[in-house]
C-alpha cells in the first residue's frame, strides 16, 4: 500500500487547547513494499504521524492519503475496508489479560473477518498453525495457550507485533517495537518484521527510539522533530551530524539509542528500574 503525506497537519485529541499541532506541515511519500524507520525525539510526533496514518486520527490540514484514496473523504463502508487492508501496533497492545495468547494473535485478522466468525474464534481459533508460526518468529511458540496475564511485558510486546504476521494487511504501522525488550529479542522481534514485511510486498512504517537498530534494519530514515520533518534520507546518507541536529537539546535520547540498554536488560552498574521484564 502507498502512503502519502502532503503538508498534513494533526492535533491529539488529547492535546490542551493552544497547544501546538503535533504534525506541522509533514509532507512525504511511501511507496508499496518500502521499509522506512521515523525517528525523533520524545514529543516530535511520532505516534501522531502513525495514527493519521492508520486513518485513526483525521489531519488538521493537508493531504493524506492511502493507495490514493483519501481516508475521510470515503464512505463509512469504504474506511472500513480500508482500514482492514493496514495494521497498526500500539507501542503496548491491547491484549484482554485473561486472554489466552493463540485468540490473541489471531485477532490480528478481525478486520476483514465477519461478525460470526469472530465470535466463533474467541472460543474456537480457527487457524492455530498460523498463530503457531507467526509466534515462532518471536521466540513466543511454547506460550501458544498461556494467558495473556501470565506473560512478562516484553512477551505481550511481541504477542502484539505476531499479529502482522497473521493479518492480510499490506501496510504495517509499527510504533515503538523494541521499547520493552532486551538486545537479542529487539534484534529478533527487527528482523521477523523486516523480513516478512518484505516477502509479502508489505509497506512498513515504524517508529523507533533505538537510533542504531533504525540504522541497521531500514534502507530509508525520516527524522521528526517538534512536529515538522527534519529529514527524509537513505539511511547510508544519515550522519553522527544529521542526528545530532535532530537531537539537540535531547543528547541523552541520542546516546541512549546508541548505547542505553533496553527496558528489559539488567545493569549491574546502576538500580534496577521498576519495569516489567522480558523472559
Amino acid at each position: 500500500m502507498k502512503l502519502e503525506f502532503r503538508n498534513a497537519s494533526a492535533r491529539h485529541p488529547a492535546a490542551r487547547a493552544g497547544a501546538p499541532p503535533a504534525l506541522r506541515g509533514v509532507s512525504f511519500t511511501v511507496e508499496r513494499g518500502e521499509q522506512v524507520a521515523v525517528i525523533g525525539p520524545s514529543g516530535a510526533g511520532k505516534t501522531t504521524l502513525l495514527h493519521v496514518a492508520a486513518a485513526a486520527l483525521p489531519p488538521d490540514g493537508g493531504h493524506v492519503a492511502l493507495d490514493g484514496q483519501v481516508p475521510w473523504d470515503a464512505a463509512a463502508s469504504a474506511l472500513k475496508a480500508l482500514r482492514a487492508r493496514l495494521f497498526l501496533a500500539p507501542q503496548v497492545p491491547p491484549l484482554p489479560p485473561r486472554q489466552r495468547v493463540v485468540t490473541s494473535v489471531l485477532a490480528g485478522r478481525l478486520p476483514t473477518q465477519p461478525l460470526w466468525a469472530s465470535l466463533r474464534s474467541l472460543f474456537y481459533p480457527d487457524d492455530i498453525p498460523a498463530a503457531f508460526d507467526a509466534l515462532e518468529h518471536f521466540g513466543l511458540g511454547d506460550k501458544l495457550f498461556d494467558r495473556v496475564d501470565r506473560l512478562s511485558g516484553g512477551e505481550r510486546q511481541r504477542v502484539g507485533l505476531a499479529r502482522a504476521l497473521v493479518s492480510p494487511a499490506t501496510l504495517w504501522l509499527i510504533d515503538e517495537p523494541l521499547s520493552a525488550l532486551d538486545p537479542t529479542r529487539a534484534a529478533q522481534a527487527l528482523a521477523a518484521l523486516t523480513d516478512e514485511a518484505h516477502a509479502r510486498s508489505a509497506t512498513l512504517v515504524a517508529t523507533l527510539h533505538q537510533v542504531d537498530a533504525a540504522l541497521a534494519n531500514f534502507p530509508r530514515i525520516v527524522g521528526l522533530r517538534d512536529g515538522a520533518l527534519a529529514f527524509d534520507l537513505p539511511t547510508a546518507q544519515v550522519t553522527r551530524e544529521t542526528l545530532r541536529q535532530l537531537y539537540a537539546q535531547h543528547e541523552d535520547e541520542l546516546e541512549g539509542g546508541h548505547a542505553r540498554p533496553a527496558a528489559d536488560t539488567p545493569d549491574a552498574a546502576a538500580p534496577r528500574p521498576a519495569v516489567m521484564h522480558c523472559r
